[in-house]
């Protein structure tokens, strides 16, 4: 609506609440502007909530739990895989001769030994593996597919006579060759065989079973607020509402519960986005002049989330929302990795908004009664309910998914402003399994049940530094001479991340 000054403008009120031209009142005006003053109107005591909940925290709490711990570092086992299997590289075709002084069966292919199927390296020039003499294995890569009996063992390098085949394509390239044991064969009245393939023996090396070690360590996260005596007595109340719902006035309080609020937040992303440094003392570390604790003064950091999938566990760049048909063959291939680690039955999705959207698509498209229209769901489209085009739940093959908004990674404030900036590194997503591993934990000396995912803390008889607060000055407290209140804030805690192996993050 214009409006047009009047000749009497800021000097006739009207009675009643109603826009005209002669009780406008121009607060960007110059015309008096000191008079016109006392027409201002009351600061509305109301703080105005634009952002919505501002808070985060609540994911781990959901899919994990929280545990004490009374070291300075959590050390955990995790199992390995029942089957034998390696990558490695041909390094010999017909090798006739054999590995060593002893000759190999003529037409044997020498394969040095690197990796183990995870990606754990194989020792050079010892025997650090599992492979041994008359084991029969599967040799494949890119020239194809060969069966083959193990005639010698040399440290991590090893001889195979093929069956079907006359020799074995040799590669040059480093671990394109999996080699995996399915069986063994003796021959008749014969006894097992040393690693040469040369003499009888009653007895061969035993395959134990071999565990992975992993281990985190606690950080220490603090904060404080501070409000002078004086500014304490000020009178200057705002209504406000907190991020759990409660309302009431306050003043110096408010900018209070916003510093344990961020706090309470910065316990969760600390746990989401820790790092851990190189090695302590390695030249890739900053060294600092204030007292961080490290062998050299060097900061060591800690693992969080996001670092233990990226080092441990599986990624994906699908399901972006290309097209649904896409999208679909792109989750299948998830499906399919998840099918090589352990096929944890039920796993949940933490996603951002496009991510989710483009999910809610991709399952709609499988609706048939929805192509070109808005059937997402099963019913019968009555005219007083509401339409649903969102999905919280689906199974696709053998798994279970939970699909959920991960406000953190939405946010512009947090990851979602990061994601921004980030291009093709951008996380979109997490799959996390639900449930327990049984695991070893080495403080307490046996296997437990807990969650893939967990928080520890440190606490002991004396101090419980979960989450731990404390008030300091004159103000509230008498610790001191200092004309203020201090609030601090204190947490030392760690995540540990079991089974990466059956997470995968979205990128």
């Amino acid at each position: 609506m214009a409006i047009t000054n009047g000749p009497s403008l800021n000097s006739t009120p009207a009675p009643n609440k109603q826009t005209l031209n002669t009780n406008y009142l121009d607060f960007t005006g110059t015309a008096d502007t000191t008079w016109a003053q006392q027409y201002l109107p009351d600061l509305m005591e109301k703080e105005a909530e634009v952002f919505g909940p501002r808070t985060i925290a609540g994911f781990l709490s959901k899919i994990g739990a929280e545990e004490a711990m009374q070291a300075d570092q959590v050390v955990w086992s995790e199992q390995g895989r029942l089957h034998i299997s390696y990558t490695g590289r041909i390094t010999n075709q017909n090798a006739g001769a054999g590995l060593g002084a002893a000759g190999a069966t003529t037409g044997a292919t020498e394969i040095t030994l690197q990796k183990e199927i995870d990606g754990q390296a194989v020792a050079s020039g010892s025997i650090d593996h599992a492979v041994r003499v008359h084991d029969t294995v599967v040799v494949a890569n890119s020239a194809g597919v060969t069966k083959a009996l193990v005639v010698e063992v040399i440290n991590n390098v090893i001889a195979v006579a093929p069956y079907t085949a006359n020799d074995i394509v040799v590669s040059s390239v480093d671990n394109d060759t999996t080699i995996l044991v399915y069986g063994s064969e003796y021959a008749k009245g014969k006894s097992y065989t040393n690693a040469t393939g040369t003499a009888a023996s009653d007895s061969h090396s035993a395959n134990e079973p071999k565990m992975q070690t992993y281990s985190n360590k606690p950080i220490i996260i603090k904060d404080y607020y501070e409000v002078s005596g004086s500014d304490t007595a000020r009178v200057g109340w705002v209504e406000v509402t907190g991020e759990e719902g409660q309302s009431g006035y306050l003043w110096y309080l408010k900018a209070e519960a916003d510093t344990r609020a961020r706090f309470n937040d910065y316990l969760e992303m600390a746990m989401l986005e820790g790092e851990l440094s190189a090695a302590d003392g390695s030249s890739t570390n900053v060294d600092l002049a204030f007292g961080m604790y490290g062998a050299n003064g060097n900061q060591v950091g800690t693992e969080g989330l996001f670092a233990a999938i990226e080092s441990r566990g599986n990624e994906t760049s699908g399901v972006t929302g290309v097209n649904a048909a896409t999208d679909l063959a792109e989750f299948d291939a998830i499906l399919a990795e998840f099918d090589k680690q352990g096929a944890i039955e039920e796993n949940i999705l933490f996603v951002n908004r496009a991510t989710s959207l483009a999910m809610d698509d991709m399952l709609a498209s499988m609706n048939s009664y929805g192509a070109g229209g808005t059937s997402y769901g099963v019913f019968e489209n009555d005219e007083d309910m509401a339409l649903n085009l969102g999905f919280s739940g689906f199974r696709r093959g053998s798994y279970d998914f939970y699909k959920s908004d991960f406000r953190y990674l939405n946010d512009k404030a947090t990851r979602g402003g990061i994601n921004d900036a980030a291009g093709a590194n951008a996380i979109r997503g997490v799959i996390i399994p639900a449930g327990t591993s049984t695991v070893y934990d080495q403080s307490l000396g046996k296997n437990l049940k807990r969650p893939f995912l967990h928080v520890r803390y440190r606490a002991s008889q004396t101090d419980n530094r979960k989450m731990k607060t404390w008030t300091t000055g004159s103000v509230g407290a008498s610790t001191s001479a200092l004309d203020a209140m201090q609030i601090h804030f204190l947490s030392e805690r760690c995540l540990v991340t079991q089974g990466a192996n059956n997470f995968m993050i979205m990128k």
